[in-house]
């Protein structure tokens, strides 16, 4: 489950499709009028496909491609994670460089297009929640803000939206609901498991327990 999520960050560098402080914000995120909600699943995924190997092969009509078609959403998804209009920007711009640089590593026979370039985004505004020096900087209502944020990422119902269609979404199914919880709140929003312990007022040990029996149990069943 981590690895699918799993991105390399690194220092902001320039591409074609940047402008200003703020380059890809500055560009109308509404969808094209060709991707109305009557497009189907399959159109959709190859527009995302052929817009990954244009990035792969440095082509600026693939960023483009993307932003068109999930822009918004993209940006909502950021929004809701992170509680602040700046933030969700920032994530967005530099989940768009990540997209970019790694293009070339995105195999269609592991999951979805549209799933890879969501993990990159979700990954990111993950980072900057648990970015340290940057959140020493904030005011406490805001820390207070982008913490609870961070665990509404993983909601207790409808928590299937988080794994997709997988494999490991019908695995995670069989899990009981408060390990299933547990787990998702370390490997998907990123507390450590003293943070959950004290969010979820429940001991420390019963948390490492939780987490090593149910992460056993979905080694057992995607093997």
């Amino acid at each position: 489950m981590q690895n699918s999520l799993a991105i390399v960050d690194g220092p902001r560098q320039a591409l074609p499709f940047m402008m200003g402080e703020l380059p890809i914000m500055t560009q109308d995120l509404r969808k094209d009028p060709a991707l109305t909600k009557d497009t189907d699943a399959q159109a959709r995924s190859n527009l995302l496909l052929r817009a990954l190997a244009d990035c792969a092969a440095g082509n600026q009509a693939g960023v483009d491609a993307i932003l068109a078609s999930e822009g918004g959403q993209l940006l909502g998804v950021a929004y809701r994670i992170l509680a602040r209009h700046d933030l969700a920007e920032e994530a967005l711009q530099d989940a768009m460089l990540q997209v970019w640089r790694k293009a070339k590593q995105f195999n269609a026979s592991t999951g979805s297009a549209r799933g890879w370039i969501f993990a990159i985004l979700r990954n990111r505004c993950l980072n900057i929640l648990r970015d340290g020096k940057r959140l020493s900087t904030l005011p406490p209502d805001e820390l207070a803000t982008l913490q609870d944020s961070r665990q509404s990422i993983v909601p207790e119902e409808n928590w299937e939206i988080l794994a997709g269609a997988s494999r490991i979404r019908d695995c995670l199914g069989g899990l009981d609901s408060q390990s299933r919880h547990i787990i998702l709140l370390a490997h998907v929003a990123g507390f450590s498991h003293a943070e959950i312990s004290t969010r979820q007022d429940v001991p420390l040990g019963t948390i490492k327990s939780l987490i090593r029996r149910g992460l056993h149990a979905l080694k057992e069943c995607l093997t």
